[in-house]
């Protein structure tokens, strides 16, 4: 059976040896041929990755049939991305191991420890959205405007910047580039007041 072990290490002046070492000594007792994919000072929160990607693809072209990790957290950080992983990995066919979670996909038990944490996963994305949105109604209720303060900036101050380019002027002012475009297009200043409100 081919199996691909990923570890990963979150700065350069880490190794991930201790990792591997364990990954290695799972995969021979099993009878496993592995495949290493690592990276090297990359938080588990991105779920783009060098190794990581390039196991994604590997899984695709089914090179391996089951993944093998330290520990869930090394494969990633951010619950919702984790378990579209495992997901993605299960409907390939291919089975996920973790060796600290004691979480094995290619048992029965296992499986079911999957399905359980995509539950919680699931719960956990409700309660946040729950808590969001009270919140919200919380602060309208108490008459708190919502969103990001307008910054106002001068129709002078626009127009001292209207040598430069589009993107120097939106540095230069510190705006985006659609509030010196708008500018640009309208030579005007919105309202009677001699102020520009961007978004």
């Amino acid at each position: 059976m081919r199996v691909a072990i990923y570890a990963r290490v979150s700065t350069f002046d880490q190794e991930p040896e201790n990792q591997l070492t364990e990954l290695r000594r799972y995969a021979a007792a099993r009878g496993w041929e592995p495949r290493e994919f690592v990276d090297h000072g990359v938080s588990g929160a991105k779920e783009r990755r060098p190794a990581l990607d390039a196991m994604v693809a590997d899984a695709k072209r089914r090179r391996f049939d089951a993944l093998v990790v330290w520990r869930l957290d090394r494969l990633g950080r951010n619950l919702k991305h984790l378990i579209l992983l495992v997901d993605e990995l299960n409907a390939l066919g291919i089975a996920f191991v973790s060796l600290n979670e004691g979480i094995d996909g290619s048992t029965p038990a296992g499986r079911l420890q999957l399905h359980i944490l995509a539950a919680i996963a699931e719960f956990e994305r409700s309660r946040i959205q729950e808590r969001v949105l009270a919140g919200l109604r919380r602060a309208k209720a108490q008459g708190k405007k919502l969103g990001r303060r307008p910054h106002v900036i001068t129709a002078e101050r626009l127009e001292s910047a209207a040598h430069l380019s589009l993107r120097k002027a939106a540095d230069a002012l510190g705006v985006s580039h659609t509030v010196v475009r708008r500018h640009r297009l309208l030579r005007n200043p919105i309202g009677g007041d001699g102020t520009f409100a961007p978004d």
